[in-house]
């Protein structure tokens, strides 16, 4: 049995508000469907973003990272700076394939841009 493609990735959210605003307009990504604090769906091409409300829990599981891909880092890297996201300063390398820099949502969800380097990706 084989499975795939990616249908979907989600991650969890205590403020569902501020999710919606980080996804929505500081990323960009279309709004599919909200339902309440409970659920939220992003276009984010072949894939879907989801956020799953987590209620009052106080601790909220941070698991995988949610990459995106660029043409051209540098400018997406600036244009995340200048709506008030904090990238990490550290230009990651995969040899051979590409670069990277890390940022978090407002939950603390792992988030990545990537550039493959021409011919690689």
């Amino acid at each position: 049995m084989r499975f795939g493609p990616i249908d979907h990735v989600w991650v969890w959210t205590r403020d569902m508000d501020a999710a919606v605003s980080f996804y929505g307009d500081v990323l960009g990504l279309p709004l599919v469907q909200r339902f309440g604090n409970e659920w939220s769906e992003f276009d984010a091409g072949a894939i879907r973003i989801g956020l799953h409300g987590a209620g009052d829990a106080r601790d909220v599981p941070h698991a995988g990272t949610i990459v995106f891909r660029v043409d051209d880092l540098d400018p997406a890297r600036l244009s995340l700076e200048r709506r008030g996201v904090v990238v990490d300063p550290h230009l990651g390398e995969v040899l051979g394939v590409g670069r990277y820099v890390s940022f978090t949502d407002p939950d603390g969800n792992s988030l990545q841009l990537f550039e493959y380097m021409e011919g690689s990706g």
